[in-house]
């Protein structure tokens, strides 16, 4: 058995696994790994494993209990105190919030979205080639698109996405827990006070439909509203958003899979699952065993902690052939990249559509795009937080 490594660690390619969890790929199903304060958690590794652990409802993913394995100081002076919407939450409080956000987030109403999103790539494409033809394409495009989408779809003012936008950054990145719990404070106040005032001037959006649903039904009430709007928020712009950047950023490296891409856009689709397999941007699922819990020969006892690694599993070798190579050929919609079993993603028929409109139309409309920095120059973030480029300069 290999020494226990450190969890999280950065990566040496942005999107590549990092190279210390090498050795781990070899060790399929579950390795060691230690946290920040030092605490040996398990690490899983195989895809296989992954999808039986996270389908296992004896494994909690309640980070105010002591034991619950939290990566960062930062993230343990947050979530020790109070549990996130939908993330932080067991069944049965964890399906009554996914209940009321379903309806919401379904491949019909993501379809219904189809035309509006793609007029949101186009007008911020029309801006950036007027502007051109050199762009910083995460604060040109690849932010504002899953931004814009997001405010849309909740009833959120986008004149306000600075200030979001800097909060959720601050909120997982930190760089310290003072910035970390600062960033949630301002995020809740304004969001409760933007959740206040939809009670007489409502719209209609997402969270216009959970006021009318308090207000008539008698719940959720006004804190539960606000953690829902928070998670919603962040995740609806962050994750969309490195998604873009990294996998424009990947595509651009991989000139000979980009021309395919260019030949016959049909393949888009596949290529977008490809690319959330192949880059796994949430890299760090978290888990805590309840109770004694046996999978494929190992026994996590009650109280250890699990990390998922997300990239290293979806690039297990016994279940996709060559995975660290690109392959848009291949059936990678079994990947775990939105997690799997009850907290799967609810965002991911909107995630989906998003990538697919946003990558396809970049590619058609700037068909000489390429980076206009050294690759290695291009600074992508760190290890402890959602994969993905800090900046990314491009030509056409």
């Amino acid at each position: 058995m290999t020494e226990a490594v450190a969890f999280p660690q950065d990566r040496t390619c942005p999107y590549h696994p990092p190279a210390a969890y090498d050795p781990l790929r070899e060790e399929r199903p579950l390795s060691r790994v230690t946290l920040w304060d030092g605490r040996q958690v398990w690490m899983v590794t195989g895809h296989q494993a992954a999808r039986a652990l996270l389908a296992d409802q004896r494994l909690s993913t309640d980070s105010t209990r002591g034991d619950f394995p939290l990566p960062t100081e930062r993230a343990t002076a947050v979530r020790r105190r109070r549990r996130a919407a939908l993330l932080g939450w067991d069944d049965p409080e964890h399906n009554a919030q996914r209940r009321l956000l379903i309806p919401s987030f379904t491949l019909r109403r993501a379809e219904g979205l189809r035309p509006r999103i793609q007029a949101i790539v186009d007008r911020l494409l029309d801006t950036m080639e007027a502007a051109g033809p050199t762009a910083e394409l995460v604060s040109a495009f690849a932010l504002p698109v899953p931004s814009i989408v997001i405010c849309e779809l909740l009833g959120v003012p986008y004149a306000d996405h600075e200030f979001f936008e800097e909060q959720s950054r601050r909120l997982l990145r930190g760089p310290t827990a003072a910035d970390t719990e600062e960033a949630l404070k301002r995020l809740e106040d304004y969001l409760g006070g933007l959740i206040d005032r939809k009670r007489t001037e409502p719209g209609d959006g997402v969270l216009d439909d959970l006021v009318a649903r308090q207000v008539q039904e008698g719940g959720p009430d006004r804190q539960e509203l606000v953690q829902l709007a928070t998670i919603l928020l962040v995740a609806g712009h962050e994750t969309t958003a490195n998604m873009i950047s990294l996998g424009t950023y990947t595509l651009l490296r991989h000139p000979s899979r980009l021309a395919e891409l260019r030949a016959d856009p049909a393949l888009v689709p596949a290529a977008v699952e490809e690319l959330l397999r192949f880059l796994s941007i949430a890299d760090g699922l978290l888990r805590v065993a309840r109770e004694d819990v046996e999978v494929e020969g190992v026994v996590i006892r009650a109280g250890e902690g699990v990390v998922f690694s997300t990239s290293v599993i979806n690039r297990d070798g016994s279940v996709y052939a060559d995975p660290d190579d690109l392959d848009w050929s291949r059936p990678a919609r079994h990947h775990v990249a939105f997690g799997f079993g009850i907290h799967q993603c609810l965002g991911q028929n909107l995630a989906r559509m998003e990538l697919e409109i946003a990558l396809g139309t970049l590619l058609r409309r700037l068909p000489g795009l390429r980076l206009a920095a050294p690759a290695e120059e291009i600074p992508f973030k760190p290890g402890d937080t959602i994969q993905g480029m800090l900046e990314l300069p491009v030509t056409w």
